[in-house]
């Protein structure tokens, strides 16, 4: 089964500073048929404004990515951490027991970021946040990990039983993904538009995949593709 969220029939809110889409139920926007997928509870498409961003915030017991379209983000957070994470790379946090974080774009140009919140398979864990750069040349014409609860992955490093997954396709090309019996996928094309077993997928809209052994993606035009795989 495939079930496409047209970008157009997301919710959300705009702010100013911040324009947000929902893919699910967040904030003031409610659908009780988009509550969540599976352990993927959240997937924002965040528009935040130049030298403006979210002041410090709590969160625990979730799983945060943060894949950056265009622009960066700059992290800082109670730990002590602090990092920018720039245009196609990802950053995790885990927010285990509890931890502050702000996310602030301090360029001179609008941001675009997915993000991606998954349930924690372990309630009060401690706490962690790690970035890393991802070279779309490395992804092209597959998936490569970006972040994954399997430490054999060799990606950053989640709290739950996931796999965040991208990749880059040119026009006519195919990639295929096994999905295991039981598990679910929820992909969004960043940019390009793409056939995910027959069915059409334009640009920042979503697609919540199960009971499809196999995902064969074919891309209409050159794509860049974002794929959250989970209980």
């Amino acid at each position: 089964m495939i079930d496409v969220r047209p970008f157009a029939s997301l919710g959300g809110a705009n702010h100013g500073w911040l324009n947000a889409k929902h893919h699910f139920s967040f904030a003031n926007y409610y659908d009780p048929n988009r509550m969540g997928w599976g352990r993927l509870r959240v997937w924002n498409d965040d528009e935040i404004a130049a030298r403006s961003g979210f002041p410090p915030h709590p969160h625990a017991d979730m799983e945060i990515i943060t894949y950056v379209r265009t622009g960066a983000i700059t992290h800082e957070d109670s730990m002590g951490n602090k990092g920018r994470t720039g245009a196609g790379d990802v950053q995790v946090m885990s927010a285990g027991t509890g931890v502050r974080h702000s996310e602030v774009n301090l360029e001179d140009e609008t941001t675009t970021l997915f993000q991606i919140w998954i349930e924690a398979d372990r309630r009060g864990a401690t706490p962690s946040w790690g970035a890393q750069t991802f070279p779309k040349s490395d992804r092209s014409g597959k998936f490569s990990v970006l972040a994954s609860g399997d430490p054999d992955d060799g990606a950053l490093t989640i709290n739950a039983d996931a796999r965040v997954l991208g990749a880059t396709l040119g026009a006519g090309e195919t990639l295929r993904y096994s999905l295991p019996a039981g598990r679910r996928a929820y992909l969004v094309p960043a940019v390009g538009s793409v056939a995910v077993n027959g069915t059409t997928l334009n640009a920042r809209d979503g697609a919540a995949i199960v009971d499809e052994a196999e995902i064969v993606i074919t891309a209409g035009s050159d794509a860049e593709l974002v794929m959250v795989d989970s209980l």
